[in-house]
């Protein structure tokens, strides 16, 4: 996959996001950590209940599911602020389908590509390399 120079790489699960800014260019991948603004986790998917049953996700999966979709508000946010021009994301593939769920159209607008591959704690060189490999 070819990354712009400055373009946003999310790193995601239901229970982590990593930050990466793109130093290098489309063809030579540099990431460089950047901080994330903070992340609102209560944003239960609608439909979702709070009382587990055997027809209903456990606890932890609202949890992620929440955390999830506080990730794809905070990408919307600052896609709509401007602070975000080019957007990859790569998540665990549960976690992407939740977040494809609430993408703004600006969102879509800006986004190069996505990953469904659960690379969080993964190192930075690592995930460079699954980037050129996309």
């Amino acid at each position: 996959m070819q990354v712009p120079q400055n373009a946003v790489i999310a790193v995601a699960d239901g229970e982590k996001l990593s930050l990466f800014e793109n130093e290098g260019n489309a063809l030579d991948i540099k990431l460089r950590a950047i901080p994330s603004d903070e992340i609102d986790g209560s944003k239960i998917p609608s439909g979702a209940r709070h009382s587990s049953s055997a027809a209903n996700p456990d606890d932890s999966q609202q949890d992620e599911d929440g955390f999830s979709n506080g990730i794809t508000e905070m990408l919307n946010r600052q896609v709509l602020d401007g602070k975000i021009k080019n957007l990859v994301i790569i998540a665990a593939p549960r976690t992407l389908g939740e977040m494809r769920k609430s993408y703004h159209k600006q969102l879509s607008a800006v986004l190069i590509g996505e990953l469904d591959k659960d690379l969080t704690g993964h190192s930075v060189q690592a995930i460079e390399k699954a980037l050129e490999a996309a």
